[in-house]
């Protein structure tokens, strides 16, 4: 196994592996261009990823005759909807959080709610024609720590005690073992409601099905400025849209709105890909194509490619100041990349010889009570979408009925969601929210890597990450 200093010898991309093969696979065809000129339509879209990208079709497929205009920064999907690991599940095994938040009723709506998106996503994602690598195969949690153990039981327990027991199945180190074996597996459990797709050829084929639905599309195309009026006016470097409605979808942008800002923070988390191993794969038994989480509370996320690469992701990287999502340290910091490598040396051994052929970091926004929220900006007709909290592939979905709901007026049951309807909990302001967040974000990484060799944390780091809990903070909790 190789050491910490040699760990990471690849620095951070500024693309990820997903969003080059699938501009690869792209090769030839047509390409949107940027807009010019004077544009009125009906809703105009800010952002090209997921969350913009549903909105269009949901809007499309319940008022065929809306004019639907969008536009991206950049290219579609280039964003966290080609960076994240590809791990499509709802909420069942978020459940003991979101009842302590939310409670149980609100709780469950929201898990079902994950379940009508994973059967939206599947229909798009499996239709003929459309090749994104949808495989599903469920999804594991492991423990891989005893201090991990605990969380198995709460998870299951909850599940029972709300009448879902179905959601969540525990697994002994045995069971286990005969999906994915680990020498650092200690239990688990299997949520049946999880699969996985190639998430940036998932965005350039919703991006592909919104100009097929009528979506006008405009790739490089930054919003310069919004004015909120009846109607609203966006300003772009060479034109500008003329609107009744804005669909604001530009994800860890928004957290500089003072609106918003109170309640989203901007962290990161970091993912490499490695070559092929399928040998090493078919060695563990980890054949299946479920993907797998750790318990800790900055996550081990992996999973499997089709043409047998694994993906390893932390969730750990660094925090920005102020919502800035200009900070270099959210894509280029090698001590993130590292925790991503000795991640996947420690739970997957089997390939500590398979190289890593690229290392990404890209930016999370973290609601107060991480889950994401769907709202109207008062006394306008401007609407966004933000708060995934590093689970958006599925909630997405989520957000693009929500959202459609929420330009048509539509009182139906996405409306009236826990996510458009909640009291969102506020952050601390700054300095405290980023000092603070540093360094609970440390004593956690000091107790959760003890823990991993059986030892507990260095008691100061321990009193540090016990500090969200003691005021009563739903983020940063263990």
């Amino acid at each position: 196994m190789k050491t910490d200093d040699q760990l990471s010898s690849i620095d951070p991309a500024p693309s990820s592996w997903w969003f080059d093969d699938a501009l690869r696979q792209e090769a030839g065809s047509p390409t949107a261009s940027a807009l010019a000129g004077h544009l009125n339509v009906d809703v105009v879209i800010v952002g090209g990823g997921y969350t913009g990208l549903w909105t269009a079709l949901a809007l499309k497929e319940r008022r065929p005759s809306l004019s639907v205009a969008l536009i991206e920064a950049s290219l579609c999907g280039a964003g966290a909807s080609g960076k994240n690991g590809g791990k499509v599940h709802g909420y069942w095994a978020s459940l003991p959080g979101m009842e302590t938040s939310i409670g149980p009723d609100a709780a469950l709506a929201v898990a079902r709610a994950g379940t009508r998106a994973q059967d939206g996503i599947r229909t798009f994602a499996t239709a003929p024609g459309r090749d994104v690598w949808w495989r599903e195969s469920g999804n594991l949690r492991v423990s891989a720590a005893p201090a991990q153990d605990s969380k198995i039981s709460n998870l299951v327990e909850t599940a029972r005690r709300l009448g879902v027991g179905d959601t969540a199945i525990a697994l002994t180190v045995e069971e286990l073992a005969s999906r994915c074996r680990s020498p650092a597996f200690r239990a688990g459990i299997y949520f049946p409601e999880g699969a996985n797709v190639h998430p940036a050829r998932l965005a350039r084929a919703l991006r592909a099905a919104a100009i097929a639905a009528g979506v006008s599309i405009f790739e490089n195309t930054p919003m310069l400025k919004l004015e909120r009026a009846a109607p609203n006016r966006i300003v772009t470097p060479q034109g500008q849209i003329i609107a009744r409605d804005v669909v604001l979808a530009t994800n860890t942008e928004l957290a500089v709105d003072p609106e918003i800002r109170p309640h989203v923070s901007v962290f990161s988390s970091y993912a490499l890909m490695t070559e092929p191993a399928p040998e090493q794969l078919a060695d563990i038994g980890w054949t299946g194509g479920e993907g797998i989480a750790d318990l800790r509370m900055f996550i081990h996320y992996f999973r499997t490619t089709r043409d047998g690469r694994v993906l390893m992701g932390s969730g750990s990287g660094p925090i920005s100041y102020g919502g800035n999502t200009h900070d270099p340290a959210l894509t280029n910091d090698r001590a993130s990349a590292a925790r991503a490598e000795r991640g996947l040396r420690r739970l997957l051994p089997a390939l500590n010889h398979t190289r890593v052929a690229r290392v990404w970091g890209g930016a999370i926004d973290v609601s107060a009570d991480r889950l994401p929220f769907f709202r109207t900006m008062p006394r306008s007709r401007v609407h966004y979408g933000c708060g995934y909290s590093g689970h958006g592939v599925n909630a997405t979905y989520i957000g693009g009925q929500c959202l459609a709901s929420l330009v048509l007026d539509e009182r139906d049951e996405w409306a009236m969601l826990p996510l458009c309807t909640r009291k969102i909990p506020a952050l601390p302001p700054e300095p405290f929210r980023t000092l603070g967040g540093r360094a609970v974000r440390w004593g956690i990484l000091a107790c959760e890597e003890a823990e991993e060799n059986e030892r507990k944390g260095p008691i100061h780091a321990r009193a540090v990450a016990l500090l969200p809990r003691l005021l009563g903070m739903r983020i940063g909790t263990r």
